[in-house]
């Protein structure tokens, strides 16, 4: 364990957008403030943070070891850049290749403590405490903005005549946009009043969090009856169970937290107690509950201030503004995206859930389906139709074998090598270290980066089986540093060395998949400039195509096969049940759809139309839902993601990740074979995992496939592509 760091933040699961998509500035202060007195400015910079190495010192880092380096880290940071201005205003010429380096070689050390501060966080909030972490985050992020938000040096790549390379192209362009973001083009007054709005819309939002956090542990739905959690997921009954460590005993209670929600509506066999559930999910943080936590006002007032903010800053509405910084361009674009999806999935919405009402009511229910039922209906189909039966099939995914499993396919894919160090050190005795080497390098002997595992990170307050990939540090030339990041999960520790290991679900497996995609992009990049390497500077929509590409292997049978060992036996899966695998995905694919393109239209209406978000709800809904809207749902009340967090008028870039990671992935399905995958993988890797933000996606992608993307490979993914209906090219 670590020595004085004794006490194992995530951030949130948002963590990785908020850190790695830097382009999303709409929050981000024209200018920056220096917040905690307490982090130290004197000393070497980061001593003892790092070894000689370069690896962190995990075995002696502490908490007062990480303020002070980020303090001095943070304070050359901003000394830089007024060094830099101070140069500019005496007259001295400097061309923007040598600015950019300048700020990249100051900023590296910066970022590498900040990921080991977020990594210790996200493991175990007792080893940097939330208060101390944030102290660090705020500190290390205001510096960082510090670069884009100064005057001068924006005026000076703005005027500059000529920008030596493409790299350095594109880093001017991230630096002017960020400028623009954050007020650089407005006269002084109206960026104080810039300044003051954002800090009343930045307690709006804290209110707005605050409230649903409140509505969701007011509400505790006590069970005592085991026959109502029998078919609860072993992950399920701990996070509801009063002892977790006897989670078979009861009582349990039901909480709103999302994961509760949506595992209870899946596997509550009792229509009342998940009505019950799902309706206080759906009115909570509303006035039709407690009204001294209703968000209506305060949904109310974060939309006309986002308006204001928008308009500041010259855009019509704050979706306008938002697409700035996203690969789909425009409002209409993504409008006409949305329809063109929407002419498939919406018909086979409808006749995906009159096969399951039939199905529900071969089965003896008596009922019309509702929005409550169709989860456990589904999962009843699938046991009873296709015996697929989630708690079985986890017997054949231990944990272990999985991630050898993923690791293998990478090499094959990709040309590379995945070799654990066993002597590296790490914050808990369960975290490995892996040396990744590229056969592909100049130098392929030595690693091009490397990469943490914690498969049972401590935090538990956003349930079970979640994962992150927490970027330690970048690739950075100029500095002379390679990538780092962390994969973090917070699967069940086994008691012991030899008891069953964590065994995994198919969305657990997506999960994974999906964690490691986004680790591959920012450990194989090949760009210039930190600011332009891995994640960095990826257009919001396309932040997680990496990771959906990774995921979407799990389409081949061929692939779940090669994961599969029985925990006790080793035997794999059945090659028929590794082909109806696929239908854990494809089931009521249509209705699924529907529900992400109702929220991602919904949110981008309500960041660009005047009208009271009911009015906006009530207009949406019957577009994209096929069952009726209840009187009270009130659900727009708690989308913390947008109207809290860092998604507002981007909610659709999860949707639009997968449409571009679909359209990639049918050039690997065309033949699924190793030769294939390696040919496609290594044409993958050449464009989409070496490029990181150096260049547009738009363009990567037109590099990788010759073409612009089209929605149709989603489509035929998820099984509700019709031939005879026209796409019109889309």
């Amino acid at each position: 364990m670590l020595n004085l760091l004794r006490r194992r933040p995530a951030s949130v699961p948002l963590i990785r957008a908020a850190f790695s998509a830097p382009l999303h500035t709409t929050e981000n202060r024209p200018g920056y403030i220096v917040l905690v007195p307490e982090i130290g400015e004197e000393g070497p910079l980061g001593e003892g943070v790092l070894k000689p190495d370069g690896l962190p010192a995990f075995s002696d880092i502490t908490i007062e070891m990480c303020l002070g380096a980020i303090g001095q880290q943070a304070s050359a940071v901003e000394n830089s850049v007024k060094a830099l201005e101070s140069d500019l205003h005496s007259g001295k010429q400097l061309n923007a290749a040598s600015i950019f380096r300048e700020l990249d070689t100051v900023t590296g050390p910066l970022e590498t403590t900040w990921g080991v501060a977020k990594a210790l966080y996200l493991g175990n909030s007792t080893l940097i405490p939330t208060k101390s972490y944030m102290n660090i985050h705020e500190r290390a992020r205001n510096a960082r903005a510090a670069k884009f938000c100064n005057q001068t040096v924006y005026k000076a790549l703005k005027d500059a005549s000529s920008v030596s390379g493409p790299d350095e192209q594109r880093m001017r362009q991230k630096f002017l946009l960020e400028g623009k973001l954050n007020g650089l083009t407005l006269d002084k007054d109206k960026q104080d009043g810039l300044k003051e709005l954002l800090t009343h819309l930045g307690r709006e939002r804290a209110n707005f969090k605050n409230k649903v956090n409140m509505a969701v542990h007011s509400f505790g739905q006590i069970i005592t009856d085991f026959n109502l959690v029998r078919d609860f997921p072993p992950s399920l009954l701990e996070a509801t169970a009063r002892d977790p460590g006897q989670p078979m005993t009861g009582p349990w209670k039901i909480t709103l937290q999302p994961q509760v929600v949506d595992g209870f509506l899946k596997h509550c066999p009792e229509r009342l107690q998940r009505w019950n559930v799902w309706r206080a999910s759906v009115l909570k943080a509303s006035s039709q509950q407690e009204k001294s936590l209703e968000n209506s006002t305060h949904l109310e007032k974060i939309r006309g201030l986002r308006k204001r903010q928008a308009n500041l800053l010259g855009y019509e509405s704050f979706a306008d503004m938002s697409m700035q910084t996203k690969m789909v361009g425009s409002v209409d674009n993504l409008k006409q995206i949305f329809a063109k999806l929407l002419k498939f999935a919406g018909p086979a919405q409808s006749v995906e859930l009159e096969k399951l009402q039939s199905f529900a009511q071969d089965s003896g229910c008596e009922y019309k389906l509702e929005a409550y039922d169709v989860a456990y209906w589904r999962r009843k189909q699938l046991a009873a139709e296709h015996g697929l039966q989630e708690q079985k099939l986890r017997e054949f995914f231990p944990l272990p074998r999985v991630l050898s499993g993923m690791f293998a396919l990478s090499e094959k894919l990709f040309g590379i090598q995945i070799v654990e160090q066993p002597n590296a050190e790490v914050w808990h005795p369960a975290v490995k270290f892996y040396d990744v080497f590229d056969a592909d390098s100049s130098n392929s002997s030595t690693p091009v980066g490397g990469f943490y595992v914690d498969c049972y990170s401590k935090e538990h307050k956003f349930g079970r089986n979640n994962g992150w990939m927490v970027g330690i540090r970048n690739s950075n030339k100029s500095a002379g540093l390679t990538p780092l990041c962390a994969l973090i999960f917070n699967f069940s520790e086994p008691p012991s060395p030899d008891a069953k290991p964590p065994l995994l679900g198919y969305d657990d497996l997506q999960m994974l998949f999906k964690t490691f995609g986004s680790g591959l992009q920012h450990l194989l990049t090949q760009a210039g400039y930190s600011d332009l390497a891995g994640l960095s500077n990826i257009e919001w929509d396309a932040s997680q195509v990496s990771g959906h590409v990774m995921s979407n292997f799990l389409d081949d049978p061929t692939v779940i096969r090669s994961l599969s060992g029985h925990f006790s036996s080793g035997e794999p899966l059945e090659a028929e049940l590794s082909q109806k695998m696929r239908l854990l995905k494809t089931q009521l694919a249509g209705y699924n759809l529907c529900q992400d393109l109702y929220l991602a239209d919904l949110d981008v209406e309500l960041h660009r139309s005047n009208a009271f978000w009911l009015e906006v709800v009530r207009k949406l809904w019957p577009v994209y839902q096929c069952m009726p809207l209840d009187k009270k749902d009130a659900h727009p009340c708690s989308l913390t993601d947008i109207f809290a967090g860092d998604w507002a008028a981007a909610q659709f870039s999860h949707l639009y990740s997968r449409l571009i990671a679909a359209d990639i992935s049918s050039s690997f399905a065309e033949q699924r074979s190793e030769d294939n995958y390696a040919v496609v993988g290594r044409r993958y890797k050449q464009t989409f995992l070496s490029s990181g933000g150096s260049v547009p996606t738009a363009e990567v992608f037109r590099r990788f496939q010759g073409r612009d993307p089209s929605g149709e490979a989603l489509l035929k993914s998820l099984d509700i592509f019709e031939p005879s209906q026209t796409t019109d090219n889309n």
